[in-house]
């Protein structure tokens, strides 16, 4: 018995790490516990680390926890980028800088009302920075705060995260009772014309040259004249009734019939310069000539990665037409300057000879992705860590500024992503990877963050709680407001852009969940996704900067 009880009470790595792994089964399994539809998920675990820290259950090390809890950062925001560093700068051109011009304006706001709070309420600026990382959501930017305040003090920072944990609920309660009232406020045909137009997905259609306009004009000359992506896979010449695959010199003659891919607002505009819609599908197509297979091909041969399709040749050199092309479940039209990654998928249209060759050179091995890569992971948290140690200094700032764990990893993990095929560094991993390296380390670092914060939670909220609560609040809710008006009336943006916007500039999953639950179309993600890198990233050094403030 005496052997039982001194493996729990005993100091040491052993039974730290015990305490960690009880303190996620147990949050884990909380996370169960729901209010309606809403749930605080993984920030269950800090809850529960903060009860056994409070009670002290179990002697922990804390040199061993502090390495959990940043090493866990590390994790989460490397896989954080990894995962959004490729949609990132895409994102930008397609009305994504108007997004995160609203995204950097909502974390301006979260510091200001922040700061204004501090001085009016005369609460120092460590724990309101706390506040804000808990009224927004957004741990790594608690994490970036205690290490800065540990770097310029010396001594323990585990008090910020006292004000975090008071904040978090309502952080993701408030932005659900908003998303609630903009509902209400925001249903308008605009908003349902908007929803409507999103719906724009890719499919095949067959139509039947009859505009004399179109007589002898080539495929390069009509996509030109067009502007528009979109794909002719096959063509039936009406003298010859013969199926061929259309290049891009192939010239069009009345009563032609082809078969083209594109979103249904593209197809309308080619419509109406080849002529009309006809009723025939892909199975007429099939029987009219079996020499044609259309067939899905992954992208898994590393030379392949950053390559655009264009670069590829695909008809000219293979004889096929690639109709489509897979990223994350999204399917788009594959346009010559798309940039492949690994894992994408292609669907082409060709002979059964011409894409088997094709799919050898793309490599078409499922298994090959089940290796994991390790070699570039380490790389990026390498780099990424010694980049996040190197002081800069900002005018005005006396203490130098550094991107810390938390911003390095991600810095880096977002520009490896993007550009490491030029450096012949395969990056690619699975979605249930990242999803697992993401999982992992926010787990640990709570946990961490929890256990080493719950002796001083219970006295921080008896003797601050209520204000704190409510300045929390204020915090939450009041940017979101405002943003959400500037984003409606002076942006133009729809109800769903604003709900994703929202979402990720709080780097909230939660309210993202609830948003996506009255959202068939897409919309909510792709505005989160849009914004979210350089929230994340924004988040992280406002934590930094307020704690700079202060000193």
């Amino acid at each position: 018995m005496n052997t039982f009880v001194e493996i729990f009470t005993q100091n040491g790595v052993a039974q730290s790490i015990l305490m960690l792994s009880l303190t996620i089964l147990l949050g884990i399994l909380a996370n169960k516990i729901k209010i309606g539809s809403i749930s605080l998920g993984v920030t269950w675990i800090l809850f529960v680390g903060i009860i056994i820290g409070h009670f002290q259950i179990f002697q922990e090390d804390a040199k061993v926890l502090t390495f959990i809890k940043e090493f866990g950062l590390i994790l989460f925001v490397y896989a954080v980028g990894s995962q959004c560093g490729a949609n990132f700068f895409s994102s930008l051109k397609n009305g994504g800088l108007s997004l995160n011009i609203l995204a950097f304006g909502l974390v301006l706001l979260n510091v200001l009302v922040t700061f204004g709070l501090s001085v009016f309420s005369g609460t120092d600026l460590p724990s309101m920075t706390g506040l804000m990382s808990g009224a927004v959501t957004n741990t790594p930017g608690l994490g970036a705060a205690q290490q800065t305040y540990t770097d310029i003090t010396g001594n323990d920072a585990s008090f910020i995260a006292a004000g975090y944990a008071i904040a978090y609920p309502m952080g993701v309660i408030g932005v659900v009772i908003i998303f609630v009232l903009l509902r209400k406020l925001c249903v308008d045909k605009n908003v349902v014309k908007d929803t409507e137009e999103t719906k724009d997905v890719i499919k095949a259609v067959s139509m039947k040259v009859s505009n004399p306009e179109s007589t002898g004009v080539s495929l390069a000359s009509l996509k030109h004249t067009i502007g528009e992506q979109f794909v002719i896979t096959r063509l039936c010449h009406s003298e010859s009734n013969e199926i061929e695959m259309p290049t891009a010199q192939t010239e069009l003659h009345l009563d032609d019939k082809i078969c083209v891919v594109a979103t249904e607002s593209v197809l309308k505009k080619v419509e109406k310069y080849v002529g009309e819609c006809i009723d025939m599908d892909m199975k007429r197509w099939e029987k009219l000539d079996t020499r044609f297979v259309s067939k899905r091909l992954l992208v898994t041969q590393s030379n392949i990665d950053g390559k655009t399709i264009g670069s590829l040749k695909a008809n000219d050199i293979f004889g096929l037409n690639l109709s489509r092309v897979i990223r994350s479940g999204v399917t788009m039209t594959p346009a010559d300057s798309f940039k492949l990654q690994l894992g994408d998928t292609l669907v082409a249209v060709g002979s059964e000879d011409a894409v088997r060759k094709f799919a050898l050179y793309i490599g078409n091995a499922p298994k090959k992705l089940n290796n994991p890569y390790l070699l570039p992971i380490f790389l990026g948290i390498f780099v990424g860590v010694f980049f996040g140690m190197i002081p800069f200094h900002i005018p005005g700032i006396p203490q130098p500024v550094k991107l810390g764990l938390a911003g390095g990893p991600l810095i880096v993990a977002i520009l490896l992503n993007r550009f490491g095929y030029k450096m012949r560094i395969v990056t690619y991993a699975t979605s249930s990877a990242l999803r697992m390296l993401q999982e992992l380390g926010i787990a640990m670092f709570l946990a961490a963050v929890g256990l080493s914060s719950g002796k001083i939670f219970w006295a921080t909220l008896v003797e601050h709680g209520a204000m704190w609560f409510l300045y929390g609040t204020l915090i939450t809710m009041l940017p979101i407001a405002i943003i959400a008006t500037i984003g409606r009336w002076v942006f133009k943006l729809d109800l769903l852009q604003i709900l994703g916007l929202v979402s990720g500039a709080t780097t909230n999953p939660a309210a993202l969940a609830f948003a996506n639950e009255s959202d068939d179309t897409g919309k909510v993600s792709l505005s989160y996704a849009t914004v979210y890198p350089l929230s994340m990233l924004l988040r992280i050094m406002a934590g930094q900067f307020l704690i700079l403030l202060f000193f």
